[in-house]
């Protein structure tokens, strides 16, 4: 790209957005899992549908596809009431989109940001509307909305000038139908673009020609070239390849310099096969595709860590990890990690699919709601009770009595450990 002109300075995003109203959950699950591989930088989902049980059936629906998507994911909803609003931010979404024209009462909204915070809400507004006046995006400022998503875009030396003068940042939101892709991306006041154009497409090819065209967009980039990592021999670099979530170690296997750029292009692992002596697609021929996560190179530069979302196994043997065969056990105490919780939460979940007779944690599911909630809040109490005492071997008894009640709760209402670190991520 050195001869080719950059013609924004940032990166703008390319954010896909899905309309749920009138379309079965399993066709909107499948477009998300599109999206969520080939490119985009968020997806956006909405549905304005007014009446009450359309509503929560839309918060349901996005709660189950939040688990799918890697990426962040912003909603738009009719939200009236403070209730509306606290249900669409517990979906996880990052941004709550409000139309400018179904917007809430002033109370209800300032309500709603001294909750939740400034930055989780957005306000969909008609370029033909409220955006030609643009003190009143300064009223909704003052009120806490973040930024303004854009729609119905007529370029125009009069759009220009109101993008110029915008105190919000924007998104402009485009079927892509009038205008190019790179005509909305010169503009370069908006901080991205939303559309449904490539739902049957890839973005990140897009991207890929666009960022040749001189355009900022996110794609995987290499902070260091090929030639300064130590190769072997051969000419190859050792590639160890890790779950992201998991970080459960999955395979080694090596890259030479065609295969580190292919993967670093495409954002699919590939590899260089020593055996048959050519470039190796993870996923080309069994559809166990790794995409990127992340890349890191090692203190001496001559291994890669690849931090993957694994598709099916990674083992040409059909095991998920390449390392499934114990060799070397030293009998001693087991090894304890985070780790845990979702290996304690996962013997709770087949307690209670597979009832097994004189279980604690069936006695507790057979009762119901009610005795687990009354068991959180005796174990709550004695977690006060033991930190005031001096002997803290009580106090992790306690704490540890009090996370397997809390995870027997999780499983009866339908939370995992997932719903519960997304929700701390979106807050970090």
């Amino acid at each position: 790209m050195d001869n080719t002109e950059v013609k924004t300075t940032d990166n703008k995003l390319l954010i896909a957005y899905i309309n749920t109203e009138n379309e079965l959950f399993e066709s909107v699950i499948k477009t998300i899992e599109h999206y969520n591989i080939n490119g985009a930088d968020e997806v956006y989902l909405y549905n304005y549908s007014k009446d009450a049980k359309s509503k929560e059936e839309f918060f349901s629906q996005i709660r189950k596809a939040s688990k799918l998507l890697d990426i962040p994911f912003s909603i738009g909803v009719y939200a009236t009431t403070f209730e509306d609003i606290k249900k669409a931010v517990y979906t996880g979404a990052k941004k709550v989109v409000l139309k400018k024209e179904f917007f809430p009462d002033k109370e209800v909204f300032i309500e709603g940001v001294n909750r939740f915070g400034k930055d989780k809400f957005w306000l969909e507004v008609d370029s033909e509307g409220t955006f030609h006046n643009v003190d009143e995006i300064n009223v909704y400022k003052e009120l806490g909305v973040e930024g303004v998503l854009l729609k119905h875009v007529d370029i125009s030396p009069k759009l220009t000038a109101n993008l110029e003068k915008s105190p919000l940042p924007i998104i402009l939101r485009d079927s892509l139908e009038r205008h190019s892709l790179d005509e909305l991306l010169e503009l370069t006041t908006p901080i991205g673009v939303v559309t449904n154009y490539f739902e049957t497409k890839s973005i990140l090819k897009t991207k890929i020609s666009l960022k040749k065209d001189g355009f900022c967009l996110n794609t995987y980039d290499s902070t260091m070239a090929f030639d300064e990592f130590k190769l072997n021999n051969d000419g190859l670099i050792p590639v160890v390849t890790q779950d992201y979530k998991t970080l459960e170690v999955l395979m080694v296997a090596y890259m030479n310099l065609e295969a580190f750029n292919k993967t670093v292009e495409t954002g699919r692992m590939t590899y260089w096969s020593r055996s048959r002596n050519e470039l190796w697609c993870k996923g080309d021929t069994s559809g166990h595709v790794q995409y990127v996560k992340d890349l890191m190179i090692d203190c001496d530069n001559d291994t890669i860590l690849a931090r993957v979302k694994q598709v099916g196994a990674a083992c040409h043997t059909g095991n998920r990890s390449c390392f499934y065969r114990k060799i070397v056990e030293r009998s001693s105490a087991n090894a304890v990690s985070a780790n845990v919780l979702e290996d304690v939460y996962n013997t709770i979940i087949d307690r209670k699919e597979n009832s097994k007779e004189g279980s604690y944690t069936n006695y507790l599911f057979d009762k119901g709601i009610d005795k687990i909630l009354k068991k959180c809040g005796e174990e709550a109490a004695e977690i006060i009770i033991a930190a005031k005492n001096p002997d803290i071997e009580e106090l992790r008894y306690e704490i540890s009595d009090y996370l397997y009640h809390l995870m027997v709760l999780m499983a009866e209402r339908g939370l995992d450990w997932e719903d519960i670190f997304k929700e701390l991520a979106n807050r970090h």
